[in-house]
């Protein structure tokens, strides 16, 4: 049995402006702040002689890969990215960005934003244009319906009850 694995399907390039300031920040972090306190730790582990079974050195070692590994992602992903920073003219209609109210069957409301894949968080409202219910909801207007079908076989009616969009903060 091999490693193997297929590839990903290739992620949306999109981002908001806020999206991207907080990866941004996050690489500036790694990369000025937190490797250089970890390398400093390795380094002082290493003079303590025996390498071989120095749990700091060790542990130590394995958190600049992982720092490394992120700052590559980071640095070669930030760079192939678009950034959206403009409201649509036409903001009746769902696009990147937007903050869309849904309301179920039963009446129910659900509040997403739709952002890029590389913005998305546990427990947070924002769902990535790449997902099932993005895309059925990109370019639809208020008072549109959509049907999402589950991977149970049941499907759920939507209503889009509101579509807004947020001033982008124009500061770098």
């Amino acid at each position: 049995m091999g490693r193997w694995r297929p590839p990903q399907p290739k992620k949306s390039k999109y981002i908001t402006a806020e999206g991207y300031k907080r990866l941004n920040d996050e690489l500036k972090y790694l990369w000025k702040v937190k490797r250089p306190e970890i390398t400093q730790s390795v380094s002082e582990a290493a003079a303590q002689g025996d390498r071989s079974e120095n749990a700091e050195y060790i542990y130590g070692k394995k958190q600049l890969r992982e720092i490394d590994r992120r700052v590559r992602y980071l640095s070669k992903r930030l760079d192939d990215m678009t950034v959206v920073d403009r409201i649509p003219e036409n903001q009746d209609k769902v696009f990147f960005g937007a903050w869309v109210t849904i309301e179920d069957e039963e009446e129910t409301r659900h509040r997403y934003r739709i952002v890029g894949p590389d913005e998305i968080e546990p427990g947070s409202d924002y769902i990535s244009m790449d997902s099932p219910l993005a895309k059925q909801l990109l370019k639809k207007e208020i008072g549109d319906e959509i049907w999402l079908h589950k991977p149970n076989g049941e499907d759920i009616w939507y209503e889009i009850v509101a579509v807004e969009y947020q001033a982008y903060d124009t500061d770098p």
